[in-house]
């Protein structure tokens, strides 16, 4: 099958939209093909949380103070036997501080360093798009340039990037569509380096629940720019959905679950076939 020229290619990638039934006339309509009836408008960006009070110094408790050196005996009386030594206790540690939350740069530093030491990826995910409707499937990546979405039945789709150009497969139709990957929203996750300040436009970090969240920008998608949020637990140290809002204003939440990161995932799973158009399994 031909290749889709560019101007197609926004955002193909990592589901973008929510799903069509599984009887859509083109694979295509899974990724673009809502009406602005059902275009979920984005929520307005959250105000920037106040920053944490600076915590109160507390001064160094002090050791307690030697006791005064004993008065000179009268002359008259014999020497007095030495007395026992006076033995001062140690003043006990001050308590720790309770863990003060990250600050921006931190939840960043350790966004890109989750990111950076991931080499591969294998687990879950649920996506649903602004019009509720929900799908389910199994995720694969392999840094850099590498990833799989492989959607559970009914839906007979599968997304793959395999370093060079996305393919949206329809097991059902045999269709294959490509398209650029470097036009699509989150590519950033598969690069060979990943600098969150660098590669996007920061615009929020912010605490979520029990977790916190990026919002970040991507200007460089096709039809202008895509919107993407990133969240983690507290600590940062996993990833646990994210939520793209296209320019459009479509919008996407997948949500990751049963990771396991630096697995080995077979190379075949990311093959795309460019000689023929996919045969039905």
């Amino acid at each position: 099958m031909p290749r889709r020229p560019a101007a197609l290619a926004g955002a193909a990638i990592l589901a973008l939209a929510s799903a069509a039934p599984a009887a859509a006339q083109n694979p295509l309509d899974f990724l673009f093909g809502r009406s602005k009836e059902q275009q979920n408008t984005a929520p307005a960006k959250p105000a920037a949380p106040a920053p944490a009070p600076a915590a109160t110094p507390v001064p160094p408790k002090r050791p307690a103070t030697a006791a005064a050196e004993p008065a000179a005996p009268p002359s008259p009386a014999p020497p007095a036997a030495p007395s026992a030594p006076v033995v001062t206790a140690a003043a006990p540690a001050s308590p720790a501080a309770p863990g003060a939350p990250l600050t921006d740069k931190q939840i960043v530093e350790r966004a890109n360093a989750y990111f950076n030491a991931i080499t591969s990826l294998v687990g879950d995910f649920t996506q649903i798009g602004g019009d509720g409707r929900r799908l389910s499937g199994n995720i694969y990546l392999q840094r850099p340039g590498k990833i799989r979405f492989e959607y559970a039945a009914p839906a007979t789709l599968e997304v793959i990037a395999d370093g060079n150009s996305v393919a949206v497969r329809d097991r059902k139709l045999a269709t294959q569509d490509l398209y650029a990957i470097a036009q699509t929203p989150l590519k950033f996750l598969l690069r060979e380096r990943i600098d969150l300040g660098r590669d996007l436009k920061i615009v929020e970090v912010a605490p979520e629940n029990d977790g916190v969240r990026v919002a970040v920008e991507d200007k460089s998608t096709l039809g202008g720019t895509s919107k993407i949020t990133l969240y983690f637990d507290k600590d940062v140290t996993n990833l646990t959905r994210w939520r793209i809002v296209d320019p459009q204003g479509f919008q996407t939440t997948v949500s990751l679950a049963n990771l396991e990161r630096n697995a080995r995932v077979d190379p075949k799973l990311f093959a795309i076939s460019y000689e023929r158009i996919l045969n039905e399994r």
